[in-house]
């Protein structure tokens, strides 16, 4: 059994992260560390694991009696962990927070986006794991730069549910403010867009367009709906070809033939993506549930490829699709 550690527990990250766990058939869960939450039971925070754990939050870390750490905490908070704390040489560690995403010589981190570092991940020791958007974007965008077709701006949109805001309570995760209601935030100037480029770099070293992404608060709890706009003259029949090619190997990722909607991946690891020609212009539709493959579900589709275990196994979801 692969034993496991998660710091920060109290998150709706944390809660869908030990929800997998707890239903992984080769996890066992040691720890769960939340210093404010420390004695209390996990169903008192996560009250949707009633039944399912015992468990309690701890304010101890017992880092050699684990295989694996999950960071489930706010942004800066692993760095300042990895700085202070001894870190066991063979602890393998999996940050869902944005600290060592992008590549530097200071760190050893792999950018755990299984569709595109599949090989590195499998041999890493520690693996940032993607952001939400970032995540749905890329899936949408990959093929593209793997073929050299992104020569100008692309344009996104994207509208993200309630949970991307986190757990503590704001003025715009509000109900009385979210519900019936929609709004643009960080236009241009989103977090994630660095880690997008430095992806579809990754794929094509000459790209060094704009990616002009609009991020959109939607009125639901989950989930995310991207659309791409790109210029092409390539035939549909041939960039549906290449993408299917791309992942043909990837079990989350599906091409579409019909036009998708979230439902069809809400609580569920999949990206689903459908691509239309209108004219010379490709629209890229794509969309995941941010908890999951935006998430959690990605960072236990890497800890089984760290782990050498078949990718799906514990993310064999149904979606809540009614």
């Amino acid at each position: 059994m692969i034993k496991a550690g998660i710091i920060g527990g109290a998150g709706y990250t944390a809660g869908e992260l030990i929800r997998l766990l707890l239903n992984h058939p080769e996890t066992e869960i040691v720890f769960i560390n939340s210093s404010s939450n420390a004695g209390n039971r996990i169903t008192d925070v996560h009250e949707g694991l009633y039944g399912e754990t015992d468990l309690r939050f701890t304010d101890q870390l017992p880092l050699d009696e684990i295989d694996v750490l999950f960071f489930c905490t706010a942004h800066g908070d692993t760095k300042k962990f990895m700085e202070s704390h001894h870190i066991p040489e063979e602890l393998k560690i999996i940050d869902l927070s944005m600290d060592y995403r992008i590549k530097s010589d200071d760190h050893d981190f792999i950018y755990g986006l299984p569709e595109l570092n599949r090989r590195a991940t499998c041999t890493a020791k520690h693996v940032a794991n993607p952001g939400c958007f970032a995540t749905c974007i890329q899936l949408g965008l990959l093929p593209l730069a793997k073929n050299l077709m992104l020569t100008d701006d692309v344009m996104v949109n994207a509208i993200t549910g309630s949970t991307g805001a986190g757990v503590k309570p704001g003025a715009t995760s509000h109900f009385s403010w979210r519900n019936n209601n929609m709004s643009v935030y960080k236009a241009f100037e989103h977090q994630h867009v660095p880690e997008i480029k430095q992806s579809l770099k990754q794929l094509q070293n000459s790209f060094d367009a704009e990616i002009d992404f609009i991020p959109y608060r939607g009125d639901f709890a989950r989930g995310i709906f991207a659309t791409m706009v790109v210029r092409t003259k390539v035939a549909l029949e041939e960039i549906v070809r290449m993408y299917e090619e791309y992942y043909a190997k990837d079990s989350f990722v599906h091409i579409v033939e019909k036009n998708i909607d979230l439902k069809q991946v809400v609580n569920t690891n999949k990206c689903l993506i459908h691509l239309e020609k209108h004219g010379e212009k490709l629209l890229i539709i794509s969309c995941i549930d941010n908890l999951l493959k935006g998430a959690s579900g990605q960072a236990v589709h890497n800890m089984n490829l760290m782990f050498n275990l078949e990718e799906t196994v514990g993310l064999r979801l149904k979606p809540s699709a009614f």
